[in-house]
Formats: C-alpha cells, sequence, structure tokens
C-alpha cells in the first residue's frame, strides 16, 4: 500500500516510513522535481501509482470521492469526531 502526504502535513510520511508504510510526500516530491503544484496533478499522481491520498483539503476529497479514488479525508469533521471520541473515554 503507497500512500500519499499532502503538503499540509509533511513529515508524516517519514512517520509512517517509520512504522513500515510506503508513504511518500508532495512536498519533498516537489523538491525532487515532480510537478505537483494543483491538486488536480496530486490526485493524478495518486491515480497513476496506485496511492492512497490524505489530505486536509476538502476538495481534493471530494474528487477522491467523485472518481472512486482512495483518500484519507482530514477535515473539521474528522477531527471533530476523535476529539469526541477521545472525550467519551473520560466518563
Amino acid at each position: 500500500m503507497k500512500i500519499l502526504i499532502d503538503e499540509m502535513d509533511d513529515g508524516w510520511d517519514e512517520k509512517l516510513k517509520e512504522l513500515g508504510f510506503d508513504a511518500y510526500s508532495v512536498k519533498k516530491l516537489r523538491t525532487a522535481g515532480y510537478k505537483l503544484k494543483t491538486d488536480y496533478s496530486v490526485i493524478n499522481y495518486a491515480k497513476e501509482n496506485n496511492m492512497i491520498l490524505v489530505t486536509r483539503d476538502t476538495e481534493s476529497g471530494q474528487a477522491c470521492e467523485e472518481n472512486d479514488l482512495p483518500y484519507v479525508l482530514l477535515d473539521n469533521i474528522s477531527i471533530f469526531n476523535i476529539v469526541l471520541d477521545k472525550l467519551k473515554n473520560f466518563n
């Protein structure tokens, strides 16, 4: 399973690699010369390389959803649900 970490969370790729995942960073790929400046380019790169896109960009998540591409969207609703689950553990 290959994972592509969107630029907002650069560094997560390294943490995931430490845990045994095959993870890449959009920011690092750009630095290496890949043309990944637009959401379309990022999504297309993930698709062409059979990757799961991890992003906070709602539009990118929607584009993945519409095109049946695997993704993890870290939007405010997802983060709120994580907080809510953790708060429930205090009861």
